[in-house]
This record gives structure tokens, C-alpha cells and sequence, in this order.
């Protein structure tokens, strides 16, 4: 029986199991990989007490750092998933997609969430190249440049506010009448002067040779193909939660993340916590979630040891 189970290998998780080790929980910790959504920037430079680090780098650093730490307290599986978690009178019977299955206490949920991804031509050519999903980890790499943002809701106005900041213009890119994002940001950011929106477009294309040069879209309102000059492209279109195997177990909102109380990072099931970015709070990056999670881990010792 172990006392706790961490499930996913990003900050969240990693930042769990470290200090799991140091509280001498008998720990599980199950990754398919490390590093969560960052292993594909090519460099982060809002890593706190790191310059700038290659999301390859950053995740070779959380698997080292656990490893080091890890002793006699934590057991890693990794290249591994949880495929279900089932509340049993003692705990949790947690089952890999090996069917190996584990018994434990108390479950920490930070499985993270992916991008939803553009399915444009030519989007997946220039991943990294021009085109990226964080503007956060590389936003300040085209400072002084021409942007495009595709998206409509909050997300992506939000995003194009801090592009405004250091880039020498932005085109929103929205693919409905309408923009999603509330009323009164929409009016604060499209009144930047460097600030463009069109809406009713469809993207078609991501242009460039060895990284973006331009993006096509058709007009909806004429059936006329653009071709849009820019160096950067920011897609801001949602995420996806990797919450699919917890439904059974865990409330979910409408977005299928898992929600908390984030005084304590508890969810709703008595002996299960949550962190990162499969949670319902506002905002989600690398930092807030190594927080969320060491706060986790405070209750989780608290609740174990305790009470």
C-alpha cells in the first residue's frame, strides 16, 4: 500500500514528487514522459532561476532532479500511463496500461492537458519554426516583429496583449462572426494602434521555406483566399485536459478539467488532489503549477500524518 500516488512527469508532478521524498512519503510516481507540454519549446525563458532552457533540457533536469531524491521513498514508473483509478474502502486501486495495478492511499492528479493543434497545411512543418503554442516561452523571440494570433477567446486576446508589448504588430485571426473573449477586453486590445481583428476566416495555410514566413486564409464573407505576411504565429484554439481516464471519479466542469478547491488543491473526492494544468483554475504555465502542486503536497502530508 502506498501512501500517495503522483500521476505525470511535468513540473506539477515532478515538484509533488520531490517533495514527497523529502516528507518520506511511500510514494508512487507514474509518467508516460517528463516535462510535460514544454518538452517541444525550443527555448523557456520564464523558467524562475533559469535564464533560458530548451524544453528537452528542462524536462532531463525534472527526471534528474527526482531520481537523485527519490531513495527508498519514491518508486518511478515511467514510459507509463494510469488507464483507471477506483476508489476502494482503504484508497485508491490505481491500474496502469501495462495492467499492473497498485494500491494507495491518497491520489495527486497532474496529468497536465494538451494544445488543441492546428490543423492547417503545413502547421505541423513549422511547429517551433515560426509557429508555437506558448507565447509565454517564446513570445519575446519576435519582439519587434509581425505576429499573427489565431483564436477568439480570452486565451488569445490575452495572448495578443502581451505580444502588443514588444512586437511591432498583431492580426487576430478569428474564425467566427464574433469574437468569444469578454466584451471589454476585446475593446482594450483591438484599440492598440498596432492591433488588427478579422473575423470569418478560415486558415488554410502556414507559408514560409525554413521557418514562417506568412500565413493563407480564406475571407468567408467573400470565398477570397489572403495571404498574410508574418514571422510568428501564436495559436491560442483551447486545450484539451488529459483528464479522460478520471471521469468516473472525479467532477469535472464543462472543459473536462478537474475541480478544486484551490485553497488546499483537494477535488471533491475525499484522498485525491490536483495540480497543474488539468485543474480548473484561471492560469495555467510551469510555474504556477510546480506552486500548485507543493501546496498539494502540504495538505496531502498534513492529511496523512495528522489528522
Amino acid at each position: 500500500m502506498f501512501e500517495l500516488t503522483i500521476i505525470g512527469g511535468g513540473p506539477a508532478g515532478t515538484a509533488a514528487g520531490v517533495y514527497a521524498s523529502r516528507k518520506q512519503l511511500k510514494t508512487l510516481f507514474v509518467t508516460k514522459e517528463w516535462g510535460g507540454q514544454s518538452i517541444v519549446s525550443e527555448e523557456i525563458q520564464n523558467w524562475i532561476g533559469t535564464p533560458a532552457i530548451s524544453g528537452a533540457k528542462l524536462a532531463e533536469n525534472l527526471k534528474e532532479h527526482l531520481h537523485k531524491y527519490a531513495g527508498d521513498y519514491v518508486t518511478i514508473k515511467d514510459n507509463r500511463l494510469v488507464y483507471n483509478v477506483t476508489k476502494q474502502e482503504d484508497g485508491f486501486l490505481i491500474t496502469l496500461d501495462n495492467g499492473e495495478t497498485y494500491q494507495s492511499k491518497t491520489v495527486l492528479v497532474a496529468s497536465g492537458s494538451k494544445r488543441r493543434q492546428l490543423s492547417a497545411l503545413n502547421a505541423d512543418k513549422f511547429e517551433h519554426k515560426g509557429l508555437t503554442y506558448c507565447a509565454s516561452c517564446d513570445g519575446p523571440i519576435f519582439a519587434g516583429q509581425d505576429v499573427v494570433v489565431i483564436g477568439g477567446g480570452n486565451a488569445a486576446f490575452e495572448t495578443a496583449a502581451q505580444l502588443l508589448a514588444y512586437t511591432k504588430s498583431v492580426t487576430l485571426l478569428q474564425r467566427g462572426e464574433t469574437y468569444k473573449a469578454d466584451p471589454v477586453t476585446v475593446e482594450k486590445v483591438l484599440s492598440h494602434p498596432n492591433m488588427t481583428g478579422i473575423t470569418n476566416t478560415e486558415i488554410i495555410e502556414i507559408l514560409g521555406d525554413r521557418f514562417v514566413s506568412g500565413i493563407s486564409f480564406k475571407d468567408k464573407n467573400s470565398g477570397e483566399i489572403k495571404n498574410l505576411s508574418a514571422t510568428g504565429i501564436f495559436v491560442e484554439i483551447g486545450m484539451i485536459p488529459n483528464t479522460g481516464y478520471l471521469e468516473n471519479i472525479l467532477e469535472l466542469d464543462n472543459f473536462k478539467r478537474v475541480t478544486i478547491d484551490p485553497w488546499t488543491q483537494q477535488t471533491k473526492t475525499p484522498g485525491i488532489w490536483a495540480a497543474g494544468d488539468c485543474t480548473n483554475i484561471l492560469y495555467h504555465q510551469n510555474n504556477i503549477a510546480t506552486g500548485d502542486a507543493v501546496r498539494a503536497l502540504e495538505d496531502i502530508y498534513v492529511t496523512l500524518r495528522t489528522k
